[in-house]
């Protein structure tokens, strides 16, 4: 199956991009579902029809999802989500106010997780489009397999051994109820199907990432920041799509301005990601609502080209062998050496960048051996490991 992540800032348009690139694979043959990770759905707008939370048919070969956290909750976490219920209801919350707030922040982004693997898993359809929410939630949607392996390792075996032990001493003290082996067994499974998602998001053979954007100041730097912090934690972007571009025959004074603005960004953009397929989109005389509009949009984005197909096929990280000693690199565009942080700890690499930290598993050749040093040159973090000193010979 085919996996395609369209992001970008909220307002560039993303939504008809990833519903256009669903219309034409749908044309094209492939069986194709379409689904909005975005709380704020407007992925039936687009289509111009009602979307309700199972898959819902649009066209010939074309389906449609907008995931609903709170029903996917009882869906699949039922244990869960009544132990969340119960602990807020004894603090003296309305039984309805504390079904509701019993769906925890995040819950959007790990039910769209889900969703991806199921269809992933199932093998029915040929590509799946998925709308994410605007960048800074798509991102944290990204790096939740990090995290979960991260907790399922380190935290969660420790956590359940410490309560199962002081369960039956704490709970006739305290007026919460605490959470028992089942809410524990519950909650692995689910980080269990994280850890699997990770393995579908970062195989560069399912799963690519379009960037979409405006030529405007803020929205550029965003795109750059999301392809970096993207590149970062091992996903493939494989398209750029510049959206809304100005035509050039208008003559009004207030739009030659817009054309000039335009122009600069435009540069920028074709410089920041070179290397990278730049689907350029004009800003069409009609909205673009139903299947027609989103038909016109697919051609002006992809022309002949198939818009299921791998734009960019090389992975973002590498591990080459150079001399005797081996060389991680990892592609982190736009960033210099001082804004990145590395550290080693028991066979583990973070990295980290910003706000955001990845954790990478050494292979054992790496693991065995010490760090010596490390350098960004065009873009690529390079961390060089060499043999241990003490090592035998």
């Amino acid at each position: 199956m085919r996996v395609i992540l369209f992001t970008g800032k909220g307002g560039v348009g993303k939504t008809s991009v990833a519903a256009a690139t669903a219309v034409r694979c749908a044309q094209a043959g492939y069986r194709t579902v379409v689904m909005s990770t975005d709380p704020a759905h407007s992925l039936g707008d687009s289509f111009d029809v009602e979307l309700g939370t199972s898959m819902t048919p649009i066209a010939e070969n074309l389906w449609a999802h907008e995931v609903s956290a709170l029903h996917e909750m009882q869906r699949h976490w039922a244990r869960l989500h009544e132990y969340a219920v119960e602990v807020f209801a004894t603090q003296g919350l309305d039984e309805v106010i504390a079904e509701e707030v019993a769906n925890p922040p995040g819950m959007d982004e790990i039910a769209s997780l889900m969703w991806i693997k199921h269809y992933a898993q199932r093998g029915e359809h040929d590509v799946l489009i998925v709308d994410c929410a605007p960048t800074g939630e798509t991102l944290q949607l990204l790096t939740f397999p990090d995290a979960a392996r991260w907790w399922l390792d380190k935290v969660y075996p420790w956590e359940r051994r410490a309560m199962k032990m002081a369960r039956p001493v704490l709970q006739p003290l305290m007026d919460i109820p605490l959470p028992s082996d089942e809410i524990f067994a519950s909650l692995k499974d689910l980080l269990l199907d994280l850890d699997g998602m990770r393995k579908v998001l970062t195989d560069p053979d399912i799963t690519t990432v379009r960037i979409v954007l405006n030529l405007e100041k803020m929205v550029v730097k965003e795109a750059k920041r999301a392809f970096s912090y993207l590149s970062l934690f091992g996903y493939m972007t494989d398209a750029v799509i510049v959206n809304r571009l100005l035509p050039g025959e208008l003559h009004d004074e207030l739009f030659k301005k817009w054309q000039r603005i335009h122009k600069r960004y435009q540069a920028e953009v074709e410089q920041s990601f070179a290397g990278i397929p730049i689907f350029n989109v004009p800003l069409f005389d009609s909205e673009v609502v139903g299947e027609t509009m989103l038909q016109r949009m697919a051609n002006a984005i992809y022309g002949d080209n198939d818009p299921a197909e791998r734009f960019v096929t090389a992975s973002p990280q590498r591990i080459q062998k150079e001399g005797a000693d081996y060389v991680l690199s990892l592609d982190v565009p736009f960033l210099e050496r001082s804004e990145v942080d590395l550290s080693r700890h028991n066979g583990e690499l973070y990295v980290t960048v910003g706000n955001y930290r990845r954790e990478i598993s050494l292979p054992r050749v790496l693991a065995q051996r010490d760090t010596a040093g490390a350098a960004i040159d065009d873009g690529k973090l390079r961390v060089r490991f060499t043999k241990r000193k003490d090592a035998k010979r």
